[in-house]
């Protein structure tokens, strides 16, 4: 193992671990926005946001992640949306943990008892403000570590932003193998520094679950 290389090009990779952690930051809360919109629809909106909820969670959720991405930066300039790269990532990893994230969110609010939501009715809340005001803080409560479990994966999922020319901690290996030919090197490097981000996400979600359990 060429470890004086490895050395060399570290600083590059810290640089792409960071827009790695960007990404994922940013399409985890876009996806649990979209979690959280999708889950209350289908719990509490009408026909037409209930079928609306559930096309989205089915076709994102039937359909893989690299593909729904080639659709949006690739197909997207056929219709009108122009989107860089990485942007395009944030986009279209969002869009897709926020699928995962609705049944995550919805089996939540379905073990908050009932009761609370006719209470909050009772005091003249409408259902969006029972479900934001209600509902959803109890829920929170419950879905800590089930939505650790799935940014853990969506830390992972960013790899697949490669594809699309987002320098991140994927690309930057492929980039540098195609200069060293050292891929055991360089994929190590960044095998490494994804273990130590999801370790550290593991922590705080750990930290989060104690605090919520304790409140």
């Amino acid at each position: 193992m060429d470890i004086e290389l490895m050395q060399r090009v570290a600083p590059f990779f810290l640089e792409a671990a960071w827009v790695t952690l960007e990404l994922a930051v940013l399409s985890t809360l876009l996806g649990l926005t979209l979690g959280a919109i999708a889950a209350s629809a289908k719990l509490y909106g009408n026909v037409v946001f209930r079928s609306i909820a559930t096309v989205y969670v089915s076709v994102i959720r039937g359909t893989p992640c690299l593909i729904q991405l080639f659709i949006l930066y690739f197909g997207g300039p056929q219709i009108g949306i122009n989107l860089d790269p990485f942007s395009a990532g944030v986009i279209g990893l969002g869009i897709n943990i926020g699928a995962y994230m609705t049944e995550t969110i919805r089996g939540a609010i379905i073990a908050v008892d009932s009761g609370q939501m006719e209470a909050a009715r009772t005091l003249g809340l409408s259902k969006f403000q029972a479900v934001r005001k209600v509902i959803l803080p109890q829920a929170a409560r419950l879905m800590v570590r089930p939505l650790g479990v799935n940014i853990n994966a969506q830390i992972k999922a960013t790899a697949l932003v490669s594809a699309i020319s987002v320098v991140d901690l994927t690309y930057t290996a492929q980039r540098y193998i195609g200069s060293t030919y050292k891929p055991f090197e360089m994929f190590i490097l960044a095998g490494v520094l994804y273990m130590v981000i999801i370790t550290l996400t593991g922590m705080i979600v750990s930290w989060l679950n104690k605090r919520v359990a304790i409140q």
